[in-house]
């Protein structure tokens, strides 16, 4: 018997009131009547989690390992953490008894992907309302014909648990040990691919529901021909698309939402032979700093003035007074303070969520070193070895014990949400550039000049023109010269640019031999981590041979 069906037969028999995709204004009144989040003066939705559930929890996100698919699943990723079924089995049994002891439980049927030829039907079923609502916000309503989707008959059910812990003796030996407590953890997110069941337990970190979801659909897609991307997508008023791909701080909310552009969505999408689709219906933005006066559409999808009943946005640890108002640049709750609301909340969308194949894709990257040029054209074999690396730069403070800009390498932009073997998404990209002759660029959003005390951040303004020129074709056609430690394409000018010289980095640094320093170290560590990282896992000479360092 289907786990699902294991699940289906349990809510039909336990006797307990089972709230099936209720109204919308229904869930958001039982949230607050149950207290799980308090109303905030705008009418959005204010909640907080334990300090452990303030993020996600990589260590604690596992995956089933068996024979049907453990060689399609990178499992030198340290992302990739195996369990045994007969602990997934556990963990059901568990939940199932947790279930069992609830006075309700909230049922969700919504589906990821725009597309319904590939649309994922997804069952969530908790026993917090707040997770039933986000789900709503966050997950698109069903399609019509949702029986033409290639996963019409495969879905995949999400069973969530919040405040539920887990008993770390019965799971001694069996999950990771917390070193907090040198007791076996209490919390879990866990996978079964090939029983399409995932299970949280613990984690009240609303993310945990988005990104299980995400990671599913990274597994399933590419068998049938689409690829996953994390990407943000919007289109042109030519119907033109472009994809945005870049890690936390690069640029890639700012760039997308653009006035003069649609925007599909911010964060999930497929290609798949009929163009580009949103999996998701809403958005996730991080809260921490907004600035109205710099993302005036963001900071009014959330803090509009409505009736709580219709807001339903979630605004998710940020500190707010008792006045119902909030303070986004107090980060002692937590540096990961999020917002869930509809897609809809926001001023210039494609509602359909779906748009041609892309013309343009931009890599952002935050280059704290200040040596990458501020934009550069990829071939295809260099735009899947920057897609492989997923570069940028990780700031001081941002982490205890940092002390400088240093490297951080995520592969396709989302590593930890990339479950397959790293050829699957790469080669599915090349594929895609083939067909398509979509143009790559990569744009250095970070420093130039130097690094953080001695150069300057990228000024957005450049930025913006940048992204105009690669969007509107305008750098198709000029001339370039190659970048030979890099390898990448650098233009000699640019359009809307009077000084070409700030293209060229080098230039831009008042000791050109402290440039080639510090440009040489930055290559060697692209060389260092693709060896540990794909070393052995058959990426194609042409491919490598465009690491930096090599």
């Amino acid at each position: 018997m289907a786990l699902a069906d294991v699940v289906n037969r349990f809510l039909d028999s336990s006797g307990i009131p089972i709230r099936r995709n209720a109204p919308r204004a229904e869930i958001i009144r039982e949230v607050i009547d149950r207290r799980e989040a308090f109303v905030s003066a705008c009418g959005a939705l204010a909640t907080w989690a334990p300090p452990e559930s303030t993020g996600r929890s990589p260590r604690d996100t596992v995956t089933v390992r068996r024979h049907e698919s453990e060689a399609v699943i990178d499992w030198d990723s340290a992302n990739n953490v195996a369990i045994e079924q007969t602990t997934f089995d556990m963990l059901l049994a568990d939940a199932l008894s947790a279930f069992n002891r609830r006075d309700t439980l909230y049922v969700t049927t919504r589906a990821l992907g725009a597309d319904p030829a590939w649309s994922l039907p997804i069952t969530t079923v908790t026993d917090r309302a707040l997770t039933a609502l986000f789900t709503e916000n966050m997950f698109r309503p069903l399609p019509a014909d949702i029986s033409c989707s290639c996963f019409a008959k495969r879905p995949f059910m999400i069973l969530a648990l919040p405040t539920e812990k887990l008993d770390p003796d019965r799971y001694a030996g069996r999950l990771r040990v917390d070193p907090t407590t040198g007791r076996t953890s209490r919390m879990v997110v866990a996978m079964d691919y090939d029983r399409r069941m995932g299970i949280i337990f613990g984690s009240a970190y609303l993310g945990s529901v988005k990104k299980m979801a995400f990671t599913a659909m990274n597994y399933y897609l590419p068998v049938e021909g689409i690829l996953p991307m994390h990407c943000s997508a919007n289109e042109g008023s030519a119907g033109d698309t472009a994809l945005m791909l870049g890690l936390s701080g690069t640029g890639k909310t700012t760039l997308s939402a653009d006035p003069e552009r649609a925007l599909l969505g911010d964060d999930e999408h497929g290609w798949g032979p009929n163009g580009i689709a949103n999996l998701e219906y809403g958005c996730y933005a991080k809260l921490i700093h907004l600035d109205p006066g710099r993302e005036p559409a963001i900071h009014e999808a959330v803090f509009h003035q409505a009736d709580a009943l219709q807001h339903g946005s979630i605004i998710e640890n940020a500190l707010m007074f008792p006045s119902g108002n909030f303070d986004l640049d107090d980060e002692r709750l937590s540096q990961n303070s999020r917002a869930s609301y509809l897609l809809s909340a926001l001023p210039s969308i494609k509602s359909s969520g779906t748009g041609g194949h892309p013309g343009t894709i931009l890599f952002l990257t935050a280059d704290a070193n200040g040596v990458l040029p501020p934009v550069s054209r990829l071939d295809r074999s260099q735009a899947m070895l920057w897609f492989l690396m997923g570069y940028t730069s990780k700031l001081a403070g941002t982490e205890t014990g940092v002390t400088g800009p240093g490297s951080t390498f995520s592969r396709f932009f989302g590593e930890p949400f990339m479950p397959r073997l790293p050829s699957d998404y790469a080669g599915m990209l090349g594929q895609r550039l083939d067909s398509h002759d979509t143009a790559v660029y990569l744009i250095n959003t970070g420093w130039g000049g130097g690094p953080p005390g001695i150069g300057r951040r990228m000024d957005i303004r450049l930025t913006r023109c940048l992204v105009s020129a690669a969007l509107s074709g305008a750098l198709r056609n000029v001339e370039y010269e190659e970048d030979s430690r890099f390898h990448v394409r650098v233009p000699r000018l640019c359009p809307g640019v009077p000084d070409a010289s700030i293209l060229r980095p080098r230039s831009t640094w008042t000791d050109p031999r402290a440039y080639d320093q510090r440009a040489d170290k930055l290559a060697m560590e692209f060389a260092e981590h693709f060896e540990r990282a794909y070393g052995k896992k058959g990426i194609s000479s042409e491919v490598q041979a465009q690491c930096p360092g090599r």
